[in-house]
């Protein structure tokens, strides 16, 4: 597992990179939780991390037998954005899936868009990086009151 931290004048930037396997997803929400910690936000970011790992592992190469993913957290004091990347192999972007609740899976990024501000999702180096960003000073899992 490697990990990074870069700090500039607007926002501070942390890595992680994971092995693939469903107990990392563990340790991706302990380490967002302890960057956040006391941030009214975190308990939003640590469910937003563990929907996109999960997601990462379970449905793209990243939770393969050499897999990876990777967790990028930038904290300014607007905004808290978090970014999951995975290792590809899927062929389709992932997307927003209306599931009822009787459902047992494919409810994750549903979630994910209800928590954040904003929900990007773009191509990266083969895979794919999900990003959300919960606004800092807004209440309720990001949305205005």
């Amino acid at each position: 597992m490697d990990e990074y931290m870069s700090a500039s004048s607007t926002a501070r930037v942390w890595g992680l990179t994971c092995p693939g396997f469903p107990e990392e997803i563990s340790r991706a929400r302990r380490w967002t939780r302890d960057i956040l910690n006391g941030s009214p936000l975190a308990d939003d970011a640590e469910l937003i991390v563990s929907e996109l790992s999960t997601n990462a592992v379970l449905h793209t190469a990243s939770g393969l037998e050499a897999g990876s993913f990777h967790l990028t957290l930038a904290v300014s004091a607007q905004v808290i954005a978090l970014s999951v990347t995975d290792d590809g192999g899927t062929g389709t972007a992932p997307k927003v899936e209306h599931r009822d609740q009787e459902a047992e899976h494919g409810r994750g990024l549903s979630m994910v868009t209800a928590l954040a501000r904003r929900v990007i999702v773009h191509d990266s180096h083969g895979g794919y990086t999900v990003t959300a960003e919960l606004f800092a000073g807004s209440h309720l899992g990001g949305h205005p009151c």
